[in-house]
């Protein structure tokens, strides 16, 4: 097994949002369970994504964060098909992905990779009283929500909170209540939050802050799935139109700055998005 610190949605290293990433090789068979969760624990990177190649264009990916495994990781992805791109393991072309979250497409450029989100799904719209809670748990208040906009969960694969913010200003200032977002997340019944102020006119789509302390990470500089959902909300919203290519700013308020790219098309009653990015590999060794 060899394995990689890749920092993902960035063209530089030591920025964007760092991913392990762990190649199996040909003849080698998932280690159990147990052995990937105590990696990724070791690791401590948000998640850390195990890739077996099934065949000459299928792969299945696993991903563990520290504490468990989820579903899917955007960023994680960006960082697994990087490394295969930059290693020699594949020329830009597409590829199939096995997830827990379904089959995905995946575009491998020479500079960039595209991944296909899960389907939308549009979870619950918070009520007013909700969403004073969960405004609460960043030191916020109702005043910081934009009169056209309110909190609503969406899943492309991991579901979260988007919670929307009405100035720079405040998105900049959110002091998390870890204890209250854990028992929020765990309530809803999602990953955790993704913060957002919406910048449209000024040539980028949004700046985020995505949190999920349920699953260990305070926050985190750089989240596909996020702004894959982001992308849904914004669209049914009526921000964003089909055939756009949108511009998410993350990771500023970390020191990791990161751009997380997305586009979606309508076809047949249904609406597809891919997120995209660019990364860089770091580090890579040899597990004994």
């Amino acid at each position: 097994m060899k394995l990689y610190v890749v920092d993902a949605f960035t063209t530089r290293k030591f920025s964007g949002n760092q991913a392990g990433v762990a190649l199996l090789g040909r003849d080698e068979d998932y280690p159990d369970d147990g052995f990937m969760q105590t990696l990724a624990a070791e690791l401590k990177h948000s998640e850390t994504a195990f890739v077996k190649r099934l065949g000459p264009e299928s792969f299945r990916l696993r991903y563990f964060t520290p504490e468990g495994e989820v579903d899917l990781c955007g960023h994680a992805t960006i960082a697994a098909f990087t490394v295969l791109r930059e290693e020699g393991n594949l020329a830009p072309g597409t590829y199939g992905a096995s997830t827990l979250a379904g089959e995905l497409s995946i575009e491998v450029s020479r500079t960039a990779v595209w991944m296909d989100m899960a389907p939308p799904v549009e979870g619950r719209t918070f009520s007013e009283e909700e969403a004073r809670e969960l405004y609460a748990a960043y030191g916020l208040s109702l005043d910081d929500m934009p009169a056209d906009m309110v909190p609503r969960a969406v899943s492309t694969g991991l579901c979260d909170i988007l919670l929307p913010v009405s100035t720079r200003e405040a998105l900049e200032a959110a002091v998390q209540n870890e204890a209250a977002v854990t028992e929020l997340s765990r309530r809803y019944q999602v990953v955790g939050i993704h913060m957002f102020w919406p910048s449209l006119e000024r040539g980028e789509t949004a700046h985020c802050r995505n949190f999920a302390p349920l699953y260990a990470i305070p926050e985190e500089a750089a989240t596909g799935t996020s702004n894959g959902a982001l992308t849904y909300y914004l669209y049914r919203q009526g921000k964003l139109r089909p055939g756009d290519e949108s511009r998410f700013l993350q990771g500023e308020h970390m020191g990791k700055p990161s751009e997380i790219l997305s586009r979606l098309e309508e076809g047949d009653g249904s609406v597809k998005i891919r997120v995209g990015g660019r990364a860089v590999l770091t580090l890579g060794l040899e597990l004994l």
